[in-house]
């Protein structure tokens, strides 16, 4: 390794040492487009990846859609609403039930009920379950082996931290999506929308893609402030979280042992910007 690659190293180093700060036990990887370029602790524990699973599922549906099996035009959900309000939040389902608070594409009100909803439609356009569409799409041809599904397409998932840094890496450079796919998939759907971030309160506009929260303008957010506002990713609230910038081309993946809580939203954004003050350019 060369003078500079020490120092870069030596950087990264840094940035991860503000793992210590949570002050409960935290691993991460920071990956850049050519694969790992650093972890530290215990990236191989099998952790709940609770909201998170939520990212899973919108490329899974963005697959579908790929293959010609479902149409994010197709009516699902509420009246009124269709398959991209669903994986959108837009939707206007309560967060755990069917009841609506709205008519959809009106508000973006965070729902895990309307992610499983899409999930149960997208299962009856398949003509098969969707945990076994998810491994059989994403989690096998990425090698992501340790990867377990419990059932809920919006929180089920739960899986070591180098699964989810797999699942990472394909967001940075796709192998499984067309370029006009991908490019579904991140792009904001109703980017007007007005919403409460879980966590972080009402945000103005408050954007996500199909099965993942976009940064945009938010503030606060647990990304850092140095993160561009292509950001993607999502965080769990038992603890995982990952996001993926495009432009600073890197990805961050953490995991902790502790529910999401104000050492999160406090470390979080200092280590994003730690990780691209030494990773990116």
């Amino acid at each position: 390794m060369n003078i500079a690659a020490n120092g870069a190293a030596r950087g990264a180093a840094r940035a991860l040492d503000l793992l210590d700060e949570f002050g409960f036990e935290a691993a991460a990887i920071v990956l850049g487009p050519e694969g790992e370029r650093e972890r530290r602790g215990d990236v191989t524990r099998i952790r709940p990846w609770r909201s998170v699973t939520k990212t899973l599922t919108g490329y899974g549906a963005v697959l579908a859609l790929q293959e010609g099996r479902a149409d994010l035009a197709d009516e699902a959900g509420p009246p009124g609403a269709t398959l991209r309000h669903l994986l959108s939040h837009a939707s206007g389902y309560f967060y755990e039930s069917e009841g609506t608070l709205q008519a959809p594409g009106l508000r973006r009100h965070y729902s895990n009920y309307g992610i499983d909803e899409a999930a149960r439609h997208l299962e009856r356009a398949l003509g098969r379950d969707f945990g076994d569409w998810i491994w059989d799409r994403i989690a096998d041809p990425l090698g992501m082996d340790g990867l377990e599904w419990s059932g809920s397409a919006s929180v089920g998932a739960h899986g070591a931290l180098t699964d989810l840094a797999l699942f990472a890496a394909e967001l940075l450079r796709p192998t499984l999506l067309e370029p006009r796919w991908y490019a579904e998939l991140t792009r904001v759907q109703f980017p007007e929308l007005v919403g409460i971030m879980p966590g972080f309160g009402k945000q103005e506009p408050n954007p996500f893609g199909l099965g993942l929260e976009i940064r945009g303008s938010k503030s606060p957010h647990w990304t850092g402030r140095a993160n561009s506002e292509a950001t993607m990713g999502h965080f769990g609230m038992r603890g995982t979280a990952f996001w993926v910038d495009p432009v600073a081309d890197l990805a961050l993946v953490v995991g902790t042992s502790h529910d999401f809580c104000d050492a999160h939203r406090e470390v979080m954004p200092r280590l994003a910007d730690a990780v691209l003050e030494a990773h990116a350019g």
